[in-house]
Protein backbone atom coordinates (compact mmCIF):
# COMPACT_ATOMS: atom_id res chain seq x y z
CA UNK A 1 0.00 0.00 0.00
CA UNK A 2 3.01 2.16 1.46
CA UNK A 3 4.13 1.56 -2.52
CA UNK A 4 1.47 2.31 -4.26
CA UNK A 5 1.25 5.78 -2.52
CA UNK A 6 4.54 6.85 -3.37
CA UNK A 7 3.88 5.97 -6.61
CA UNK A 8 0.80 8.02 -6.63
CA UNK A 9 2.25 10.81 -5.53
CA UNK A 10 5.53 10.58 -7.22
CA UNK A 11 3.87 10.56 -10.77
CA UNK A 12 1.52 13.67 -9.50
CA UNK A 13 4.67 15.61 -8.67
CA UNK A 14 6.06 14.63 -11.98
CA UNK A 15 2.83 15.95 -13.90
CA UNK A 16 2.86 18.93 -11.92
CA UNK A 17 6.93 19.27 -13.00
CA UNK A 18 6.40 19.08 -16.52
CA UNK A 19 3.00 21.55 -16.45
CA UNK A 20 5.75 24.27 -14.53
CA UNK A 21 8.11 23.84 -16.99
CA UNK A 22 5.42 23.86 -20.22
CA UNK A 23 3.64 27.00 -18.54
CA UNK A 24 6.24 28.70 -16.79
CA UNK A 25 7.94 30.61 -20.29
CA UNK A 26 6.52 33.11 -21.37
CA UNK A 27 4.02 31.66 -24.14
CA UNK A 28 1.32 34.36 -25.61
CA UNK A 29 -1.97 32.61 -25.78
CA UNK A 30 -3.12 31.34 -29.56
CA UNK A 31 0.59 30.85 -30.64
CA UNK A 32 -0.31 26.60 -31.61
CA UNK A 33 -0.28 25.12 -34.35
CA UNK A 34 -1.41 21.91 -35.85
CA UNK A 35 -4.82 22.68 -33.70
CA UNK A 36 -6.75 19.88 -35.40
CA UNK A 37 -5.07 17.64 -32.46
CA UNK A 38 -7.65 20.04 -30.12
CA UNK A 39 -10.58 19.10 -31.67
CA UNK A 40 -12.79 16.00 -30.06
CA UNK A 41 -13.44 12.97 -33.10
CA UNK A 42 -15.37 10.70 -30.48
CA UNK A 43 -18.77 10.84 -30.50
CA UNK A 44 -19.65 9.84 -26.76
CA UNK A 45 -16.75 12.24 -25.43
CA UNK A 46 -17.74 14.96 -27.56
CA UNK A 47 -21.51 14.47 -26.70
CA UNK A 48 -20.31 14.91 -22.67
CA UNK A 49 -18.34 17.83 -23.40
CA UNK A 50 -15.17 16.31 -23.81
CA UNK A 51 -15.10 15.22 -19.69
CA UNK A 52 -13.36 11.92 -19.90
CA UNK A 53 -10.38 12.66 -18.20
CA UNK A 54 -11.42 10.07 -15.17
CA UNK A 55 -13.69 7.69 -17.08
CA UNK A 56 -12.11 4.54 -17.90
CA UNK A 57 -13.69 3.67 -21.54
CA UNK A 58 -12.87 2.03 -24.65
CA UNK A 59 -9.86 1.74 -27.35
CA UNK A 60 -11.55 5.91 -27.53
CA UNK A 61 -9.52 6.84 -24.35
CA UNK A 62 -6.62 7.05 -26.58
CA UNK A 63 -8.18 10.34 -27.70
CA UNK A 64 -8.06 11.72 -24.41
CA UNK A 65 -6.61 10.10 -21.40
CA UNK A 66 -4.79 6.48 -22.71
CA UNK A 67 -5.35 5.32 -18.77
CA UNK A 68 -8.84 4.20 -19.62
CA UNK A 69 -7.37 2.03 -21.85
CA UNK A 70 -6.17 0.17 -18.65
CA UNK A 71 -9.34 -1.62 -17.09
CA UNK A 72 -10.42 -3.13 -20.98
CA UNK A 73 -12.68 -5.71 -20.04
CA UNK A 74 -12.19 -7.36 -23.47
CA UNK A 75 -9.60 -8.87 -25.19
CA UNK A 76 -9.99 -6.52 -28.08
CA UNK A 77 -11.76 -2.87 -28.73
CA UNK A 78 -12.15 -0.99 -32.31
CA UNK A 79 -13.85 2.78 -32.59
CA UNK A 80 -14.31 4.53 -35.66
CA UNK A 81 -16.13 7.78 -36.81
CA UNK A 82 -16.40 10.64 -38.84
CA UNK A 83 -16.77 14.84 -37.54
CA UNK A 84 -18.35 16.93 -39.69
CA UNK A 85 -16.74 20.14 -38.51
CA UNK A 86 -16.71 23.78 -39.19
CA UNK A 87 -15.78 25.48 -42.64
CA UNK A 88 -16.55 22.02 -44.76
CA UNK A 89 -13.81 20.48 -42.56
CA UNK A 90 -13.88 17.20 -42.10
CA UNK A 91 -12.15 14.45 -39.59
CA UNK A 92 -12.05 10.36 -39.36
CA UNK A 93 -10.96 8.63 -36.68
CA UNK A 94 -9.93 5.27 -35.70
CA UNK A 95 -8.50 3.22 -33.04
CA UNK A 96 -7.92 -0.81 -31.54
CA UNK A 97 -6.92 -1.50 -28.24
CA UNK A 98 -5.78 -5.48 -27.04
CA UNK A 99 -4.86 -6.69 -24.12
CA UNK A 100 -3.56 -10.05 -24.93
CA UNK A 101 -3.81 -11.48 -21.46
CA UNK A 102 -6.60 -11.68 -19.90
CA UNK A 103 -4.89 -11.21 -16.15
CA UNK A 104 -3.96 -7.54 -16.92
CA UNK A 105 -0.42 -7.95 -15.97
CA UNK A 106 1.02 -7.11 -19.40
CA UNK A 107 -1.49 -4.05 -19.77
CA UNK A 108 -3.21 -2.97 -23.24
CA UNK A 109 -1.53 -1.54 -26.32
CA UNK A 110 -3.38 0.63 -28.60
CA UNK A 111 -3.41 2.06 -32.08
CA UNK A 112 -4.85 5.57 -33.31
CA UNK A 113 -5.11 7.64 -35.69
CA UNK A 114 -6.51 10.85 -36.82
CA UNK A 115 -7.10 11.84 -40.51
CA UNK A 116 -7.98 15.77 -41.40
CA UNK A 117 -8.98 16.76 -44.83
CA UNK A 118 -9.27 20.82 -45.21
CA UNK A 119 -10.91 20.70 -48.61
CA UNK A 120 -10.01 22.40 -51.52
CA UNK A 121 -8.51 26.21 -51.46
CA UNK A 122 -8.00 28.77 -54.35
CA UNK A 123 -4.16 29.90 -54.85
CA UNK A 124 -4.11 32.90 -56.41
CA UNK A 125 -0.63 35.36 -56.61
CA UNK A 126 -0.57 39.17 -57.03
CA UNK A 127 -0.60 39.89 -61.31
CA UNK A 128 -0.70 43.73 -63.13
CA UNK A 129 -3.57 43.01 -64.84
CA UNK A 130 -7.55 43.84 -64.33
CA UNK A 131 -8.11 41.34 -61.61
CA UNK A 132 -5.14 42.14 -59.74
CA UNK A 133 -3.86 38.81 -59.80
CA UNK A 134 -3.99 35.17 -61.58
CA UNK A 135 -5.60 32.19 -60.52
CA UNK A 136 -2.97 29.08 -60.43
CA UNK A 137 -5.47 26.27 -59.44
CA UNK A 138 -6.37 24.71 -56.21
CA UNK A 139 -4.65 23.41 -53.24
CA UNK A 140 -5.77 20.62 -50.57
CA UNK A 141 -3.89 21.37 -47.10
CA UNK A 142 -3.98 17.80 -44.95
CA UNK A 143 -2.92 16.58 -41.65
CA UNK A 144 -2.63 13.04 -39.88
CA UNK A 145 -1.70 11.97 -36.44
CA UNK A 146 -0.33 8.33 -36.34
CA UNK A 147 -0.42 6.84 -32.49
CA UNK A 148 0.61 4.05 -30.54
CA UNK A 149 -0.49 3.63 -26.77
CA UNK A 150 0.44 1.59 -23.90
CA UNK A 151 -1.96 1.64 -20.45
CA UNK A 152 -2.15 -0.85 -17.53
CA UNK A 153 -3.45 -1.08 -13.93
CA UNK A 154 -0.88 -1.05 -11.27
CA UNK A 155 -3.43 -1.91 -8.80
CA UNK A 156 -7.00 -2.19 -8.54
CA UNK A 157 -7.24 1.91 -8.04
CA UNK A 158 -4.33 3.13 -9.97
CA UNK A 159 -3.49 3.73 -13.66
CA UNK A 160 -1.39 4.77 -15.84
CA UNK A 161 -0.79 5.23 -20.04
CA UNK A 162 0.67 6.84 -22.47
CA UNK A 163 0.59 7.54 -26.14
CA UNK A 164 3.62 8.31 -28.75
CA UNK A 165 2.17 10.13 -31.93
CA UNK A 166 3.81 11.24 -35.12
CA UNK A 167 2.17 14.19 -36.57
CA UNK A 168 2.44 15.66 -39.99
CA UNK A 169 0.39 18.75 -41.56
CA UNK A 170 0.92 19.48 -45.25
CA UNK A 171 0.05 23.11 -46.67
CA UNK A 172 0.11 21.87 -49.64
CA UNK A 173 2.11 23.51 -53.17
CA UNK A 174 2.86 27.34 -52.75
CA UNK A 175 4.38 29.38 -55.72
CA UNK A 176 7.02 31.62 -54.24
CA UNK A 177 8.91 33.13 -56.82
CA UNK A 178 10.10 32.83 -61.18
CA UNK A 179 12.84 31.07 -62.54
CA UNK A 180 15.17 33.72 -64.76
CA UNK A 181 13.62 31.99 -67.71
CA UNK A 182 10.08 32.67 -66.20
CA UNK A 183 9.17 30.05 -64.83
CA UNK A 184 7.19 28.73 -62.12
CA UNK A 185 9.03 27.83 -58.63
CA UNK A 186 6.66 26.23 -56.43
CA UNK A 187 7.78 25.11 -52.48
CA UNK A 188 6.16 22.60 -50.68
CA UNK A 189 5.10 23.38 -46.94
CA UNK A 190 4.97 20.41 -44.70
CA UNK A 191 5.86 19.82 -40.93
CA UNK A 192 6.15 16.83 -39.27
CA UNK A 193 6.97 16.19 -34.98
CA UNK A 194 6.78 13.70 -32.55
CA UNK A 195 4.24 14.66 -29.86
CA UNK A 196 3.57 12.45 -26.56
CA UNK A 197 0.47 11.84 -24.74
CA UNK A 198 0.43 10.97 -20.62
CA UNK A 199 -2.10 9.98 -18.05
CA UNK A 200 -3.53 8.56 -14.96
CA UNK A 201 -6.78 7.39 -13.37
CA UNK A 202 -7.28 6.75 -9.49
CA UNK A 203 -10.21 5.03 -8.43
CA UNK A 204 -10.93 6.35 -4.49
CA UNK A 205 -12.86 3.38 -3.61
CA UNK A 206 -15.89 6.19 -2.25
CA UNK A 207 -18.54 4.76 -4.29
CA UNK A 208 -17.61 5.23 -8.40
CA UNK A 209 -15.63 8.21 -7.53
CA UNK A 210 -12.96 8.30 -10.07
CA UNK A 211 -10.17 11.14 -10.49
CA UNK A 212 -7.82 11.77 -13.57
CA UNK A 213 -5.18 13.78 -15.07
CA UNK A 214 -3.04 13.95 -18.63
CA UNK A 215 -0.77 15.82 -20.48
CA UNK A 216 -1.46 15.99 -23.96
CA UNK A 217 -0.11 17.21 -27.12
CA UNK A 218 4.07 17.75 -25.25
CA UNK A 219 6.77 18.01 -27.97
CA UNK A 220 9.30 20.37 -29.32
CA UNK A 221 8.84 23.47 -31.55
CA UNK A 222 7.77 23.06 -35.14
CA UNK A 223 8.23 25.65 -37.74
CA UNK A 224 7.47 26.63 -41.88
CA UNK A 225 10.00 28.47 -43.16
CA UNK A 226 11.05 31.16 -40.37
CA UNK A 227 8.26 30.97 -38.01
CA UNK A 228 8.09 28.61 -34.63
CA UNK A 229 5.16 27.37 -33.03
CA UNK A 230 4.11 24.95 -30.26
CA UNK A 231 1.54 21.76 -30.47
CA UNK A 232 -2.00 22.95 -28.50
CA UNK A 233 -0.43 21.53 -25.36
CA UNK A 234 -2.99 21.05 -22.71
CA UNK A 235 -3.15 19.80 -19.11
CA UNK A 236 -6.28 18.50 -17.84
CA UNK A 237 -7.97 17.38 -14.27
CA UNK A 238 -11.35 15.70 -13.93
CA UNK A 239 -13.60 13.71 -11.63
CA UNK A 240 -16.26 11.55 -12.19
CA UNK A 241 -19.13 9.53 -10.35
CA UNK A 242 -22.48 7.67 -10.49
CA UNK A 243 -24.60 9.64 -9.32
CA UNK A 244 -27.11 7.00 -8.51
CA UNK A 245 -24.78 5.64 -6.02
CA UNK A 246 -25.82 7.91 -4.05
CA UNK A 247 -29.67 6.75 -4.21
CA UNK A 248 -29.92 3.01 -2.60
CA UNK A 249 -33.45 3.06 -4.03
CA UNK A 250 -32.66 3.07 -7.57
CA UNK A 251 -31.99 0.05 -9.55
CA UNK A 252 -28.07 0.65 -10.86
CA UNK A 253 -28.00 -2.58 -13.16
CA UNK A 254 -31.31 -0.59 -14.74
CA UNK A 255 -30.48 2.97 -14.31
CA UNK A 256 -26.90 4.97 -14.30
CA UNK A 257 -26.15 8.46 -14.44
CA UNK A 258 -22.56 9.39 -14.92
CA UNK A 259 -21.54 12.69 -14.26
CA UNK A 260 -17.86 13.89 -14.45
CA UNK A 261 -16.08 17.30 -15.01
CA UNK A 262 -12.62 18.29 -15.90
CA UNK A 263 -10.80 21.51 -15.17
CA UNK A 264 -8.46 22.39 -18.12
CA UNK A 265 -5.51 24.32 -18.62
CA UNK A 266 -4.47 24.95 -22.76
CA UNK A 267 -1.61 26.32 -23.66
CA UNK A 268 -3.60 28.70 -25.96
CA UNK A 269 -6.44 29.74 -24.35
CA UNK A 270 -7.55 30.60 -20.54
CA UNK A 271 -8.76 28.14 -18.30
CA UNK A 272 -11.44 25.84 -19.35
CA UNK A 273 -14.05 24.09 -17.39
CA UNK A 274 -15.81 21.23 -18.60
CA UNK A 275 -19.06 19.49 -17.09
CA UNK A 276 -20.35 16.27 -18.72
CA UNK A 277 -23.35 13.81 -18.08
CA UNK A 278 -24.40 10.62 -19.54
CA UNK A 279 -27.78 8.72 -18.51
CA UNK A 280 -27.90 4.89 -19.54
CA UNK A 281 -30.97 3.05 -19.37
CA UNK A 282 -30.58 -0.85 -19.06
CA UNK A 283 -26.49 -0.84 -20.19
CA UNK A 284 -28.75 -0.57 -23.99
CA UNK A 285 -29.62 3.63 -24.34
CA UNK A 286 -27.95 6.41 -23.37
CA UNK A 287 -28.56 10.17 -23.93
CA UNK A 288 -25.66 12.58 -23.14
CA UNK A 289 -25.29 16.34 -22.38
CA UNK A 290 -21.88 18.61 -21.82
CA UNK A 291 -21.60 22.20 -21.45
CA UNK A 292 -18.02 24.04 -21.38
CA UNK A 293 -16.79 27.57 -20.78
CA UNK A 294 -15.30 29.59 -21.20
CA UNK A 295 -16.01 29.14 -25.14
CA UNK A 296 -15.53 31.49 -28.03
CA UNK A 297 -18.44 30.10 -30.30
CA UNK A 298 -19.32 26.82 -28.72
CA UNK A 299 -20.33 25.72 -25.29
CA UNK A 300 -23.34 22.92 -25.27
CA UNK A 301 -23.33 19.45 -26.85
CA UNK A 302 -26.26 16.29 -26.27
CA UNK A 303 -26.18 13.09 -28.41
CA UNK A 304 -27.19 9.73 -27.99
CA UNK A 305 -26.11 5.86 -27.92
CA UNK A 306 -26.94 2.69 -28.53
CA UNK A 307 -24.88 -0.61 -27.43
CA UNK A 308 -25.74 -4.12 -28.08
CA UNK A 309 -23.90 -7.38 -27.17
CA UNK A 310 -24.69 -9.76 -29.41
CA UNK A 311 -22.73 -13.76 -30.00
CA UNK A 312 -20.55 -12.44 -27.21
CA UNK A 313 -19.66 -9.00 -29.75
CA UNK A 314 -20.39 -5.60 -28.02
CA UNK A 315 -21.58 -3.34 -30.22
CA UNK A 316 -22.18 0.54 -30.05
CA UNK A 317 -23.36 3.73 -32.08
CA UNK A 318 -22.85 7.03 -30.98
CA UNK A 319 -24.27 10.17 -32.28
CA UNK A 320 -23.17 13.90 -30.80
CA UNK A 321 -24.64 17.44 -31.80
CA UNK A 322 -22.68 20.65 -30.64
CA UNK A 323 -23.98 24.27 -32.18
CA UNK A 324 -20.75 26.62 -33.24
CA UNK A 325 -22.42 30.13 -33.04
CA UNK A 326 -21.41 31.97 -36.23
CA UNK A 327 -20.47 28.69 -37.83
CA UNK A 328 -21.97 25.03 -39.09
CA UNK A 329 -23.48 22.99 -36.31
CA UNK A 330 -20.73 19.73 -35.98
CA UNK A 331 -22.14 16.51 -36.40
CA UNK A 332 -20.04 13.39 -34.97
CA UNK A 333 -20.79 9.73 -35.46
CA UNK A 334 -18.75 7.16 -34.01
CA UNK A 335 -19.06 3.00 -34.21
CA UNK A 336 -17.61 0.47 -31.25
CA UNK A 337 -17.02 -2.79 -31.60
CA UNK A 338 -15.83 -4.95 -28.73
CA UNK A 339 -15.14 -8.62 -27.98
Amino acid sequence: MKKNKFLIFFISGLFLFSLNNAYGQQVKLAQTGMKFLSVSTDARASAMGEALTSIHGSASAMFYNPAGMANLDRMADFTFGHTSWIADINYLHAGAAFQPFQDDYYGVIGISVIAVDYGDFRGTIKANNEQGYLDVGTFSPKAFAFGIGYARSLSEKFAIGGNIKYVSQSLGTAIIGFTNSGDINEGKYNADVMAFDFGIIYKTGYKSFNIGMSIRNFSREVGYIEENFELPLTFRLGASVNAFDFFEQIDRGMHSLLISVDAAHPRDFAEQVFLGGEYTFMDMFSLRFGYSFPQDERGTSAGVGINQEIAGVRMGVDYAYAPFGLFDNVHRFSVNIGY
